[in-house]
């Protein structure tokens, strides 16, 4: 059964699979229209298939890449007439290791694609639609980027840093755009299999809610923060940790 048409659009980064492919079918389930964005083509046109190419549309390109940010909002404008919502997913942890230790180039690589680019895409969607017409921001952040993160440091300070955009976006595109981010922990995905493959019983084990996330957990949450259900609310972190965050009391 199809969802009736919410007269919403929406452009959704890193949606080929995982967090953003979870986020991608939840705004497709309340009828909204959608361009998903990744590296692999291929990925990405099998990911249309699966949400259904007479509501999606997928655009191929790297993040970080400011003519492929560029093309894409063209293309949804093309395609759609309108971009209503952004979902800032894109994002990549190459290095595994000391922050001592770690090559500086690829600290460097870690923010432009993390965080220039949701500030790219931000600016893109800003000129195209919402500033006249208003829309949503979501950010996609971690717990790593409001916690110390061993051997994912440059990850995390880009993470910390994609709350202080969303803060920053936030205050200067109110009050006709709503900008909010969420902070997952560990959700089941191809991108984060490192933290659990293996061990997942023993990794839940660390959530009070006993298990980890999934990408319809991220999925529902971007739909309530792109929802007339949130519309008093801008520059927020959700923290959707399963509860981790209790267990740093004391006793």
């Amino acid at each position: 059964m199809t969802a009736q048409d919410s007269g919403k659009v929406a452009l959704i980064t890193g949606a080929s699979r995982g967090i953003g492919y979870g986020i991608a079918e939840a705004f497709v389930a309340r009828g909204d229209r959608v361009c998903i964005t990744g590296r692999n083509e291929d990925a990405l046109k099998a990911a249309v298939e699966r949400l259904g190419a007479d509501r999606v549309i997928g655009i191929a390109g790297k993040a970080h890449d400011e003519a492929h940010q560029a093309a894409a909002v063209e293309r949804v404008m093309e395609a759609f007439g309108r971009v209503d919502h952004l979902v800032n997913n894109a994002g990549t942890n190459p290095v595994f290791g000391p922050m001592a230790d770690m090559d500086l180039n690829v600290a460097r690589k870690v923010f432009e694609t993390n965080v220039i680019s949701a500030l790219g895409f931000a600016q893109q969607t800003w000129k195209a639609w919402q500033k006249e017409y208003g829309g949503a921001i979501v950010n996609i952040a971690s717990i790593a980027g409001v916690s110390a993160s061993p051997m994912i440091g440059a990850y995390g300070m880009s993470k910390a840093a994609m709350v202080n955009l969303t803060l920053q976006l936030a205050h200067e595109f109110a009050p006709v755009v709503r900008v909010n981010a969420i902070a997952p922990a560990v959700v089941k995905t191809r991108f984060a299999e490192a933290l659990y493959e293996g061990r997942e019983a023993e990794a839940a084990a660390a959530y009070p809610m006993g298990r980890l996330g999934v990408p319809a957990d991220i999925g529902g949450a971007a739909a309530f923060l792109t929802s007339d259900q949130s519309g008093w609310v801008t520059g927020q972190t959700l923290m959707l940790d399963g509860g981790m965050f209790l267990n740093a009391g004391v006793g």
